[in-house]
């Protein structure tokens, strides 16, 4: 059974993310809402869909991650068949360079 993640808190998080102007007080805004963990947990995630994408193989990804080959199967997963989130962000990010 999945969780909705579509909720009234939920959105009020998502509305306080898209008020930060800037790199400096996304620092400051994550750094109060998630432990250190769950920041660079996040942070590893992200980096692991960007060397997916990049053609990287699992053993490389480990190894420059640190990232299970649990968490690196997990990603590629949502890659492939999730809701195009990551590929979204990556394309604007790539589009800014």
């Amino acid at each position: 059974m999945s969780k909705n993640i579509r909720t009234k808190e939920v959105d009020h998080l998502f509305d306080a993310i898209l008020t930060l102007k800037n790199k400096e007080e996304c620092y400051t805004f994550f750094e109060d809402v998630c432990t250190i963990n769950e920041l660079l947990s996040i942070s590893q995630r992200f980096e692991v869909a960007l060397m997916l994408r990049q053609g990287r193989t699992y053993l490389d990804i480990s190894e420059d991650t640190g990232a299970s080959t649990a968490t690196i199967s997990r990603v590629n997963r949502s890659l492939n068949y999730g809701n195009d989130g990551y590929d979204m962000a990556l394309d604007r990010m790539k589009g800014k360079k």
